[in-house]
Order: C-alpha cells, then sequence, then structure tokens
C-alpha cells in the first residue's frame, strides 16, 4: 500500500467492523475510535469519521452506548472546543433513539460537550439542537431534551432566553407521561439556572402544574426537585410556595409520592428553617409517620432523629413521640428497623449521668423480667428519642435494659448491629455501668451460636479493653481472648490472633509476656493440626510487638521444633514464618536457627514445604546481599 493510501487505512478498517455481524467487533471498533481519529488527523476525522458516524445506523444498543460514551471525550481529536458543534450532530441522533440508556449516555454526553463550548457556538448551535429535539415528533427526542436546558440557557440572549422558558414549559405540559417525567425530573437544574425574577413567576407555575399531573409517576418526580427549588428561593418564598404543596403531598392518593415526600422532607426543612418546620411541617411529617403504607412510615422513620433536632423539645415530645410509641409496636419488622438503625446514630448525644449507678439493680430487673424481643426492639427508639431531648436518670434507666436486651435477641442481625455501636453505648451509660451491666451480655455473646458475632465481639475487644483498663480485663475477658484461638471457625481463630497483637500493643510487653505468650505457648502442643497452625500465626503477629529478645528466648524455639510436625501443613507455615522472623532477630539467630532449620525443610518430601522453605533461604540471601 502506497504512502498516500495509508491513512485511508483506519477509517476503511473502521467501516467493515461495524458492518460486521460480529458485535463484539463493532465494539472494540467504537472503542477504538481515538485511535483511528488520532490516526485520521484532527481535520479528517471531522470531514470524514464524525459524518460516518451520523449516519451509521446500528441497531445494537450496546454499540449505540459505547458511541455515546466515546463522543463526550472527543473534543481534543476534532481540534478542540473550537470545533465540538461537529460532535453535536451524531449525539443528536443518539438522543432519538428508543433505548434509555443510550439516551441518557448522549445527554450526559452533550452537556459535557456544552460545557466546554465557547459561547457563541451555544447559541449558534447548541440552542438550535436542543429546540430540534424539543420538537421532535418521537417522544425519545423531547425527553432528550428536558436534559440539556439548564447547559443551552445561561448563554442565551434574553429573547431567546425566553423562548425556552416558554419551550420548558410546554414539555411540562406535553400528552406523554414519559416527556412530563423527564421535564420534572430536570426542573431543579433548570430552576437553578433561570433569573430570579422568573424563578418565582414561571418556575414555579410549572412547578405547581407539575405537582397537580395525573400520573403519580410525574408527582413523584416533582417531589424530588422542590428541596432544590426550596434551596433556590428566599426562606419566605419557600414557606409561600413549596411548603402548601408539600402538604399536600404527605396526603396523596398515591403511596410512592407520600414516599417520596417522606425521604426528601428533612432536605425541605433545612431549606426553610426551624420556625417554619415546626407550625407548617410537622402536621404532615406525623401524617407520613403514621401513614398506611409501611414503606411510607420506613422513610418517615429513618428521618426521625434528624427531623426531632429541630424542633424544640416540647414538640418533639408532644407530637413526635407519640408517633415513635406507635411505631415501636408496627407489624413491619422493616419499619422496626429503620427506626433501630437510626437510634445507634443518636447514642453519643444521649449524655450520661452518674447518678443512675446507684441504680443497677433495678436495671438488672427491668432486663430478666422482659423476654419479648419485639418489645425491647421497639422501646429502644422510644426510649432513645425521648433521651435525646430529655437527659433524665428515667430515660437513660431504661435506655440501657433494651441495649442489653438487644444483644441478647434472637436474631443475629440485631445483635450485630448493637455490637457495632458499643463505643457509642458507652458514650451514654459510662464505663462503671458499662462494666456492671453490659459485660455479662458480651461475655455470652463470645460463645455466640452464628460466628459472625463473635467475630463481631473479638473486633471490639481492644477498644473495651482499653476503656476497662487492665486489671478488668484480666479478670473478665482474658480467658475469653485465648478459647477463641481454638474456635471451630478459621476467620474467628484469625482474628483472635490478631486480637491478641492489638492487646499487646494495648497493654505493652511485660503484661503480654506475663499474660499471653505462656498461655499461646502451651497450646502450641494443641493435639488438633489447625490449632497449632494458628498458633504459628500468632506468633508470627506477636513477635513484632515482643521485640527480639522474647521472641529469641520464647518464640523462635517453639517455631523450630513445629518444624519436625508430621503435618505437611504445619511445616510450611514454620517456613513462612521463619521467613517473617528474620528482619526481627539479630543476624547470629538468623545463621545459627533459622537458616539451618530452613535448609532441613528445603529437603522435605512435600513440594509445598520445599517451596516455601526456598523462599525463605533466599530472603535470607537477599537481606545478607543488601547488607
Amino acid at each position: 500500500m502506497s504512502t498516500v493510501e495509508e491513512p485511508l487505512y483506519p477509517i476503511a478498517l473502521l467501516i467493515d467492523e461495524l458492518k460486521n455481524d460480529d458485535i463484539q467487533l463493532r465494539l472494540n471498533s467504537i472503542r477504538r475510535l481515538s485511535t483511528i481519529a488520532r490516526a485520521l488527523g484532527e481535520e479528517r476525522t471531522r470531514k470524514e469519521l464524525i459524518p460516518f458516524l451520523s449516519e451509521n445506523n446500528d441497531d445494537d444498543d450496546e454499540v449505540l452506548l459505547a458511541m455515546a460514551e466515546e463522543l463526550g471525550v472527543f473534543i481534543p481529536y476534532v481540534g478542540g472546543v473550537e470545533h465540538a458543534r461537529v460532535l453535536l450532530a451524531p449525539l443528536e441522533t443518539l438522543c432519538t433513539v428508543e433505548e434509555t440508556c443510550v439516551r441518557d449516555k448522549a445527554v450526559k454526553s452533550l452537556c459535557r460537550i456544552g460545557s466546554q463550548m465557547k459561547e457563541n457556538d451555544l447559541v449558534d448551535w447548541f440552542v438550535p439542537l436542543v429546540k430540534r429535539l424539543a420538537a421532535g415528533e418521537w417522544f425519545t427526542a423531547r425527553v432528550s431534551a428536558c436534559g440539556l436546558f439548564h447547559i443551552a440557557y445561561p448563554s442565551a440572549p434574553e429573547m431567546l432566553k425566553t423562548e425556552l422558558r416558554s419551550i420548558y414549559s410546554q414539555l411540562c405540559q406535553d400528552d406523554m407521561p414519559m416527556v412530563r417525567r423527564s421535564a420534572a425530573s430536570n426542573l431543579g437544574k433548570f430552576a437553578a439556572t433561570v433569573e430570579n425574577a422568573h424563578l418565582k413567576a414561571e418556575i414555579m407555575q410549572i412547578f405547581n402544574n407539575l405537582t397537580q399531573d395525573d400520573q403519580d409517576s410525574v408527582r413523584l418526580l416533582a417531589v424530588e426537585g422542590f428541596a432544590a427549588l426550596g434551596k433556590l428561593l428566599e426562606p419566605q418564598d419557600c414557606v409561600a410556595h413549596i411548603i402548601p404543596v408539600i402538604v399536600n403531598f404527605s396526603q396523596d392518593k398515591s403511596w410512592r409520592v407520600r414516599y417520596m415526600v417522606a425521604n426528601q422532607l428533612y432536605e425541605l426543612c433545612e431549606a426553610v428553617g426551624p420556625q417554619p418546620t415546626r407550625t407548617d411541617l410537622v402536621p404532615a411529617y406525623v401524617r407520613l409517620l403514621r401513614d398506611n403504607e409501611a414503606e411510607v412510615r420506613i422513610a418517615a422513620a429513618g428521618k426521625v432523629t434528624k427531623f426531632s433536632q429541630i424542633l424544640s423539645p416540647e414538640v418533639a415530645t408532644h407530637h413526635i413521640l407519640p408517633c415513635v410509641k406507635e411505631l415501636s409496636s408496627d407489624s413491619s419488622q422493616h419499619v422496626r428497623s429503620a427506626l433501630a438503625s437510626v437510634i445507634m446514630g443518636m447514642a453519643p448525644v444521649l449524655g450520661k449521668d452518674k447518678r443512675i449507678q446507684a441504680r443497677g439493680t433495678n436495671i438488672n430487673y427491668l432486663l430478666w423480667d422482659r423476654t419479648d424481643r419485639r418489645f425491647f426492639h421497639s422501646v429502644v427508639v422510644v426510649i432513645t428519642v425521648v433521651s435525646m431531648f430529655m437527659l433524665d436518670d428515667a430515660t437513660i434507666e431504661q435506655l440501657l435494659p433494651i441495649y442489653l436486651s438487644l444483644l441478647k435477641d434472637e436474631f443475629p442481625d440485631v445483635r450485630l448491629n448493637i455490637i457495632s455501636k458499643l463505643d457509642q453505648v458507652n458514650q451514654v451509660v459510662g464505663i462503671d455501668l458499662l462494666s456492671q451491666s453490659l459485660l455479662p451480655a458480651i461475655v455470652e455473646l463470645a460463645e455466640d451460636r452464628h460466628w459472625r458475632v463473635r467475630l463481631a465481639i473479638i473486633e471490639y475487644i481492644p477498644l473495651l479493653a482499653s476503656q476497662l483498663g487492665v486489671g478488668f480485663f484480666d479478670d473478665k475477658l482474658g480467658t475469653l481472648c485465648m478459647q477463641w484461638l481454638q474456635d471451630k471457625v478459621y476467620s474467628i481463630r484469625d482474628a483472635a490472633a490478631n486480637n491478641l497483637m492489638r492487646l499487646a500493643e494495648e497493654f505493652g510487653r511485660d503484661w503480654a509476656m506475663e499474660h499471653i505468650i505462656p498461655q499461646v505457648l502451651e497450646m502450641a502442643n494443641s493435639p488438633h493440626y489447625l490449632y497449632r497452625m494458628t498458633i504459628l500465626r500468632s506468633i508470627s503477629i506477636l513477635a513484632p510487638v515482643m521485640g527480639s529478645e522474647i521472641t529469641c528466648s520464647k518464640l523462635l524455639p517453639v517455631v523450630v521444633n513445629a518444624s519436625k510436625d508430621r503435618v505437611a501443613n504445619i511445616k510450611f507455615n514454620v517456613a513462612k514464618v521463619l521467613q517473617s522472623l528474620v528482619p526481627i532477630v539479630d543476624k547470629s539467630v538468623v545463621e545459627k536457627t533459622i537458616h539451618p532449620c530452613l535448609v532441613e525443610l528445603s529437603e522435605d518430601s512435600d513440594v509445598d514445604v520445599r517451596y516455601f522453605a526456598n523462599q525463605g533461604l533466599q530472603s535470607i540471601n537477599h537481606a545478607t546481599m543488601s547488607s
């Protein structure tokens, strides 16, 4: 092929592959557009490649999706922002296809290109594109147009801005619900670019029309925009224009609309401030908390703590607390779960009261007097919400038995949820009460039948140890930490080994030498090879904490002795541990003890043992050469 003809090859290859029956070849071709564009150069890309893509009639959605994505980053290949307009034509075509994901990607790419275009190019090329799509005969074009107005509007002259607002208003009244849905979904972004004078007059009228749409799918998307609109308006305008709509929406005939209101209400409260919230939105929120659909109650319950923080204690107690009490005995476990998840995050703000310590007996009585899981799961919500606003003795007195009960819940997920927040519970009840009342439940959970619960307890032990102190820990939890090394589940044994290392760091070498090392060394002779492997793992992670002297005198002899084990798995783990000890011990110990042991293991009959032993020998040789 001649030099003149060579540049033609990439475009010819592209055309051939795009016409291939194999979809993968067509996809590969599209994904190589940038490479082909570089080969063609900027001018030929504009004059040949882009027109070809504009005329491409591939009917496979995956190919079209890839094309829409590639064109969004194609500005450098067509000569920069000065020529960005040439990319609009193929993307305009993609905005009209039937597949939603292709249209969405095309709109996203157009927005990306439009945000980089010069102002005059936006007016000359981008705005006409938006108008053509908005006037499209097929609804797909009009759907896509709604997502482009916020790019086209800011650069348009005043007369054109008036026309664009009028077009958007027409799209909000389109015969096709899909178009109205798109207009409602994009209203917030468009409103953010509109001048304040037109915002209250025209945009709010559009919003009101959407909120009265006969399709609930349109109304619920309008709800998504009310928080954004509320932040654009002055608080007094928000109270006048947005809040009445939301109050009506809280009674909408469609549960999906009410669900969206419950989900978005707190964001609007932030926009309007505490006073309008207390006077206007509390009744609406109460209705949502008492809604007859569980999904709505779930959404409302998930916001109860945030919403209550805005209110005064009196309002929260008088209006919100009765609803929470009702939801605490809700028939839907998902509603109760939503409440419980919120409560855990509220614990740090509940405060402490030392006077409650004198009532430990009363608390224990409350704990063991109740056995119903649902009762405790529900009441924890009520008690904690009240506690947030009324930090009195009685509140905390009721809170603690609820946590104790949930720690004993028959469902593992409930127990896990409480365990994961035990550090926050301590901030509420104090360390003395924690040790007196919570610790027995924690000890019981250490032997829980669900291994994930035991794992969660192990991960919490170092934090608990730091709070309780070394003396209390030795008496109550020390034995548990050693028992976990012989658990039936590997994840528990591994976590237990890591737990020992963290405890040694917390309490120091002397404590570890007295309370951990002797018991670990004793377990090295366990008849079960899996437990012996766990001890090797424990030694490897304890050695850096204990230092060279203790490692050489106490830990290394155990490892060397394990190299004589009859189980191959033990021996190749010995090789791995010996390799990890090389940087810790002195060079003389490596030469006299570790190296000979690894040499012996390198001649073992098992291939894995030989492999890891040789790895260790190579590590020693490398360390010797580098030193």
